[in-house]
């Protein structure tokens, strides 16, 4: 019997962390800011993630817009205690990654860049 496609883009988000031991979390989110997987600590609200995700991204993609940047390809928060990384999965998706202070973001952007192009085929 064939996996879902939660336990799909779960078992992806799993490889991302896997790949990297700055990263964190990791959660795939709609951009109607529900979540569709998550591999977040206990102590993150999976909801307020996925709420605070779409919320970013939409303002990311209508400032990238309104300021002639182009297309939106990634937003970031850097925080004294690291970084919230987020990148869209097509149209209808977006991937945020939590990562450690000390994180290598070249490193990880490559990650996220591959984990999108496999989550595309999931979403």
């Amino acid at each position: 019997m064939g996996k879902t496609r939660t336990e799909q883009l779960g078992e992806r988000l799993r490889d991302l962390q896997a790949s990297s031991a700055d990263v964190e979390a990791a959660a795939v989110v709609s951009v109607d800011g529900l979540s569709m997987a998550s591999s977040l600590p206990a102590n993150i609200e999976e909801d307020r993630v996925s709420a605070m995700s779409a919320a970013m991204l939409s303002l990311g993609e209508r400032i990238a817009n309104e300021l002639g940047r182009g297309t939106l390809d990634q937003v970031y928060v850097k925080g004294e205690n690291g970084y919230v990384l987020l990148q869209a999965i097509g149209e209808e998706a977006v991937l945020t990654v939590l990562a450690r202070q000390q994180a290598k973001l070249g490193l990880i952007f490559l990650d996220m860049n591959r984990t999108v192009s496999e989550l595309e085929k999931l979403v």
